[in-house]
């Protein structure tokens, strides 16, 4: 192991005891993605190469790429893992601690309080499990050994940036497999967008202050398109079967009640017929559950592309009330 100090774009940062590289700076693209990162981004090319060179390929993350558990399982054993009783109980003690900081930004952007524990619950148990991969080497395995997701080329780009505007180390950023940071687990492109400064101390923290992290999911659910006030989703009754045209058929809801109701969809709550709607079907514990997706429901699946995710995340902070 070898100690080695590295200068990026006017910042200092010691990069101590690396794991064995993977010689992603000899990679057929690196040359191709140094490039990129320069142009988009104005960052030295020598030292991105040089992080490159440090990065260890995870075989670990390319296992877990291709089995995500909203790919595996169904909504009876999913929920299984997000509404136990520990982390209902873990939720209402985190709310209790940090009351102030959620009523104040539930006010602010308009999200329930409820809602943003909820993803944080879901997301890492409340801030207690965010990660232990270094992302550095889950975000560079991604970009260059998993080509079907160029999104991972995108987030290590976004990544080198996001170090250098939060004055961070590279080599020391802990995070998932995917590259997800902090509480809520962003993305480095949704950390650039989306992080917030919840107290006022000059910095956007997401592993370590829970103001950062609180008022950034807020922000980040307002930013695409939380409608205060409004409910996420409702048990619904069906008959016929031309509802079956429509169910699961898209997470953006993009008929109206009146079209579902036509369809043998029947609401448990009155809501307007002009309202947008989706129709999901689910493989609950007593068989197939058929649920009204509201908007709200649909901007739950803007942070995880999931239904079962945003189902979870709804009945979690049902039980946080």
């Amino acid at each position: 192991m070898r100690k080695q100090l590295i200068t990026l774009t006017g910042s200092l940062f010691l990069l101590q005891a690396l794991p064995a590289a993977a010689n992603y700076d000899q990679h057929p693209r690196t040359e191709e993605f140094i490039a990129e990162v320069t142009k988009e981004y104005n960052l030295p090319a020598e030292e991105i190469r040089d992080w490159l060179a440090h990065a260890e390929k995870m075989d670990s993350v390319l296992e877990a790429i291709q089995r995500p558990a909203e790919k595996t399982k169904e909504w009876d054993e999913y929920q299984d893992i997000f509404l136990t009783s520990k982390r209902i109980n873990a939720g209402k003690a985190f709310m209790q601690k940090h009351a102030t900081l959620l009523a104040e930004a539930e006010k602010q952007y308009g999200v329930k309080k409820e809602i943003i524990a909820a993803i944080i619950g879901v997301e890492t148990f409340y801030g207690t499990r965010q990660g232990g991969y270094r992302v550095l080497d889950s975000l560079s395995t991604l970009a260059f050994d998993y080509p079907k997701r160029p999104i991972f080329w995108r987030e290590l780009k976004a990544f080198f940036a996001l170090a250098e505007e939060e004055k961070l180390d590279p080599g020391t950023i802990k995070g998932s497999y995917a590259g997800a940071m902090g509480y809520g687990q962003f993305i480095p492109t949704s950390y650039r967008a989306y992080a917030v400064d919840g107290d006022g101390d000059g910095k956007r923290d997401l592993w370590a202050n829970p103001a950062d992290a609180i008022f950034s999911v807020a922000n980040y659910f307002k930013r695409h398109g939380w409608r205060s006030g409004e409910a996420v989703t409702q048990r619904v009754h069906v008959s016929g079967d031309k509802f079956e045209s429509v169910v699961n058929d898209s997470l953006k809801p993009k008929w109206t009640v009146a079209e579902l109701k036509a369809l043998g969809v029947k609401p448990t709550t009155a809501l307007a017929d002009d309202d947008p709607a989706s129709l999901i079907r689910l493989q609950g514990k007593h068989g197939a559950e058929f649920w009204l997706g509201e908007y709200n429901f649909y901007v739950i699946t803007r942070y995880n592309h999931s239904r079962l995710y945003a189902m979870a995340v709804y009945q979690l902070s049902e039980a946080l009330h």
